[in-house]
């Protein structure tokens, strides 16, 4: 019987921890914002998944930089990235685009897509927005895997040309899986993924919760400390 009894303790136990985690991890997590260093604050990076979004409120809830997804490949543009890149100026965030770079077309015909949207904004002049980031990883891409020597060359000319028309040096948000197999041949600033955990310092953009719950935004989004430059 006293056996028994600490098994129906001890699972009850275990039921209690597994509450707490799960309201922890459902409730207190996508409001974990971490505590800012000198010349940081808090930025997102959203694309059209997040649907419409309230970007004065997103800025009332302590939100000042923002990355938008403008491109994929070398012909998907992003159909809510003129509405996020004018709503987030508007509300006075620093803004910047993406573009998620894939395995399967060539580096220039990817830089013209992403150059001919950032047009369509005024994104290639540099005035109050952020350098164009590049989104290297390998979930989410096509299934091709050319040799290293390849795709160096494909990423290399897209950055030359996107550097060339915007006079800024492209960031990288470069994932493991594609680091491992892919790592760049040229030094760039860096844009990290660690969640929860503050990465080292070699970073210019910091990915710290891939569930966040920011005003204005329905649904998760990705919170990110941003890093003034030097």
């Amino acid at each position: 019987m006293r056996r028994h009894r600490k098994f129906v303790a001890a699972l009850g136990l275990l039921f209690v921890l597994t509450v707490v985690g799960v309201l922890a991890l459902e409730v207190g997590w996508p409001h974990y914002r971490p505590p800012l260093g000198a010349g940081e604050s808090y930025g997102i990076d959203v694309s059209a998944h997040q649907g419409s979004i309230d970007w004065g409120a997103v800025a009332a809830d302590g939100i000042h930089a923002a990355y938008v997804k403008a491109t994929e490949g070398a012909t998907f543009r992003d159909p809510r990235f003129e509405d996020n890149w004018r709503g987030a100026r508007a509300a006075g965030l620093q803004v910047g685009a993406y573009h998620f770079f894939t395995l399967c077309r060539g580096g220039a015909e990817q830089a013209t897509n992403l150059l001919t949207e950032l047009g369509q904004v005024g994104g290639t002049q540099g005035s109050g927005t952020l350098p164009v980031a590049v989104d290297l990883e390998l979930s989410g891409n096509c299934s091709r895997r050319p040799p290293r020597a390849e795709v160096q060359r494909e990423v290399d000319t897209f950055v030359t040309m996107v550097e060339r028309a915007t006079g800024r040096p492209v960031v990288y948000y470069l994932l493991g899986s594609w680091a491992e197999r892919y790592p760049p041949s040229s030094e760039r600033p860096h844009w990290v993924r660690s969640l929860l955990r503050r990465p080292g310092a070699d970073w210019v953009w910091w990915q710290v919760n891939s569930r966040a719950r920011v005003d204005g935004i329905d649904g998760p989004v990705d919170l990110n400390v941003a890093r003034a430059p030097d």
